[in-house]
């Protein structure tokens, strides 16, 4: 059969889970991962055609994919501030949000002077997504990350080979320290802020399959990780130092209060792509 016929059957095959567009995009997510082909190729070739044995990998991949298992974790990896990183049941899919946070960060600190060595630390590091990206564009940066999970420290450690930078892996439960034991200039963390009462928001792909532990909190303390890490980051972080947060949008008031009453200053609350509160900086 040619490509483009079959992509015309596997959207169509898709079609009561998926809209149109997302499911031409997981088509070609797919040929390029899986053949080496990508969409420029299909439009300058009509002609090009899937062998026998192909259809095994194809149906395997729709089945999975009707039952909204995510296309990240089916393909093995994703893509996340211009690297690929290995993404798997132990650790969440990167967001285009975290991209931002992760752009911010770069933007306030690469014209810092490159004979000085900036000491960065990454709380919650899942795939290392957010660690690596800082190590990847910041030569002159110093990253450690922390986790709790051991299998997300497996996973983080193989992307920092596989994007070819040096962090620090971790593996501690944040919530029992008592103390972070070196001092840093920027402390960053993505927690968890997902509240049980907002699972109700939440699509069936990231419910089902992605890690609860990385994403949910208890509606009475939602707030319990920024918190415990912005206690640490006053005693942790040098005279000059920010903690840098991705928060519940929902949150963004609870969260300047947070901050303000441990006497944090210059506060700032920034707003993703989507109009969401979503970012947080502040300094100690």
């Amino acid at each position: 059969m040619k490509i483009k016929q079959y992509r015309t059957q596997f959207i169509k095959e898709l079609s009561p889970f998926y809209d149109a567009y997302e499911a031409e995009s997981f088509f070609y997510l797919i040929l390029e991962e899986k053949h080496k082909l990508r969409q420029i190729d299909l439009a300058l070739n009509h002609e090009l055609a899937f062998e026998e044995n192909d259809f095994i990998i194809w149906d395997e991949l729709v089945k999975h994919l009707k039952k909204e298992v995510p296309i990240q974790y089916l393909l093995g990896k994703t893509h996340f501030y211009g690297l690929d990183f290995e993404v798997n049941e132990n650790v969440l899919i990167p967001r285009p949000e975290t991209e931002e946070l992760v752009e911010w960060i770069i933007n306030e600190n690469a014209g810092s002077e490159k004979s000085k060595k900036i000491k960065i630390l990454d709380i919650g590091t899942g795939s290392g997504c957010i660690a690596i990206s800082l190590a990847k564009n910041l030569p002159n940066a110093e990253v450690v990350a922390i986790d709790v999970s051991k299998k997300a420290i497996e996973t983080a450690k193989r992307n920092a080979v596989r994007n070819n930078v040096d962090v620090t892996f971790v593996l501690a439960d944040i919530l029992k320290e008592e103390e972070l034991r070196f001092q840093f200039d920027i402390i960053v963390s993505n927690p968890p802020y997902v509240r049980n009462l907002e699972k109700v928001e939440i699509k069936k792909n990231v419910l089902d399959y992605e890690p609860h532990l990385a994403l949910f909190v208890e509606d009475n303390d939602a707030l319990i990780f920024y918190r415990k890490i912005a206690e640490l980051a006053k005693k942790a972080l040098f005279g000059t130092g920010k903690l840098y947060f991705e928060i519940n949008q929902y949150l963004g008031k609870e969260m300047t209060d947070l901050l303000e009453n441990m006497d944090f200053k210059n506060i700032e609350l920034r707003k993703d792509i989507y109009d969401n509160d979503r970012m947080m900086k502040a300094n100690v």
